[in-house]
């Protein structure tokens, strides 16, 4: 009798390997889909801090300033504040185009471009006496140049003819130790 019983139990069928890949493919899957999700929410939710944190003030006199988590950004037309946020004297005449300053992590950029109606030779020979030690000071045809380094200043004149006017441009970023010298003041 036990050899009948035997005859009619049923055997189970053994595992096919394609069943098993299935099983590892759709969980691989549903991991990256979990994990996709997650990425975009995470994302969502860091730039909605961002856009509630942020904070934009346009005056009237047409300034701009951008307050952000990183910092701020402003913008300015004014010439008596493009020249006094740039740390150099603007060109003795020289009339303000724009200026734009933005402070971020502790270092602040301040971009000036103003117009003179003196020759590129008489505004570059104005600069070099300011920045007497100044790094790079070239001069061709069409343009100068004038950069100047210290431990926390970096200080790039830019002029270039504009017709019989010459065009200034000056850029000043100031912050921690710019240079990378390492040495004492």
């Amino acid at each position: 009798m036990s050899a009948a019983i035997s005859a009619i139990a049923p055997s189970t069928p053994a595992p096919s390997p394609g069943n098993d890949s299935l099983k590892i493919i759709l969980i691989v899957v549903a991991a990256i889909v979990v994990l996709g999700i997650l990425g975009i929410g995470t994302l969502a939710f860091v730039v909605r801090r961002i856009a509630h944190n942020s904070h934009i003030q346009n005056n009237k006199d047409g300034n701009v300033r951008v307050e952000t988590p990183f910092g701020t950004v402003q913008s300015t037309n004014n010439p008596e504040e493009a020249a006094r946020n740039l740390g150099i004297d603007p060109y003795p005449g020289a009339r303000v185009l724009q200026g734009n300053s933005a402070t971020m992590g502790g270092m602040h950029t301040v971009t000036a471009q103003f117009e003179s109606d003196d020759s590129v030779d008489k505004v570059m020979a104005f600069y070099s006496a300011k920045l007497p030690n100044a790094r790079v000071n070239t001069k061709d045809q069409n343009h100068c140049t004038i950069v100047s380094t210290d431990k926390k200043n970096i200080v790039t004149i830019n002029i270039t003819p504009e017709g019989n006017k010459s065009q200034i441009n000056i850029t000043t970023v100031t912050g921690k130790n710019l240079t990378g010298d390492n040495s004492s003041d």
